[in-house]
């Protein structure tokens, strides 16, 4: 029998007293689905046209780059609690719940962020998942474990562009939250096993892998249908 909860993606009302093993401890931060529609080696375009928005330059690129992320999280989420999967345990539904308030949080933490900085805010994005079936555990369970485990290497891989202290402070704090997020996933994956933090996020020196924008975005894929630019000069 499924179980369905009406949450929304436009904003959640968080219950802090409810206790649950994956407490609010800060602002994260994912990637998943930015399709390159011909780019070279230093611009990365997703179409060309000149109405198209521009993420920005310098610490403004990064934090839209981070909000378009955290959209992508909240939106899926928020799929997720809205029809949850047939057979779906109880501390599975607990921990995607979590995880959906923690992200709504985490996109509406950037928003204020950028808004306060500058006007050059990334609008709200539309969203596909051609390869999701949402009534499926498996379906749902391995993009999960994409997206966290994508979002921690972003984080690790765009931190360096950061050059406001105290945006590299809270990049800190992100990358904590999103690790603990992928652990969690990938144990309801495989429980009881090492993948928690398998070799393949963990390098040789038991550090998290780090990855490149131009990397993050080969790899994830088409979930986001809304077209927006981004030219590498932006971060570096």
């Amino acid at each position: 029998m499924k179980r369905t909860i009406n949450v929304s993606n436009q904003g959640a009302s968080l219950d802090t007293s409810r206790r649950n093993f994956l407490k609010l401890s800060g602002v994260g931060l994912a990637i998943a689905g930015l399709t390159l529609i011909g780019c070279d080696d230093n611009e990365y375009d997703f179409m060309e046209n000149t109405n198209v928005f521009d993420l920005g330059m310098g610490d403004v690129g990064v934090l839209n780059y981070a909000y378009a992320l955290e959209q992508l999280e909240a939106d899926f989420y928020t799929k997720v609690v809205n029809n949850f999967y047939s057979g779906i345990s109880s501390v599975e539904m607990e921990i995607f719940t979590d995880l959906y308030h923690h992200e709504v949080i985490h996109r509406d933490f950037f928003k204020a962020a950028i808004s306060g900085a500058t006007s050059n805010v990334l609008p709200t994005l539309e969203f596909q998942y051609p390869n999701v079936n949402f009534n499926d555990r498996n379906s749902v369970l391995a993009t999960a474990k994409a997206l966290e485990d994508t979002g921690v290497a972003a984080y690790n891989g765009a931190g360096k562009y950061i050059t406001n202290p105290d945006y590299l402070v809270i990049a800190g704090k992100i990358v904590s939250v999103e690790a603990r997020h992928a652990s969690a996933i990938r144990n309801l994956i495989n429980p009881g096993t090492a993948a928690f933090s398998g070799d393949d996020v963990i390098d040789a020196n038991g550090l998290d892998l780090a990855k490149e924008p131009k990397d993050i975005v080969a790899v994830a894929g088409g979930f986001i249908k809304t077209p927006f630019t981004w030219k590498e000069q932006g971060i570096n």
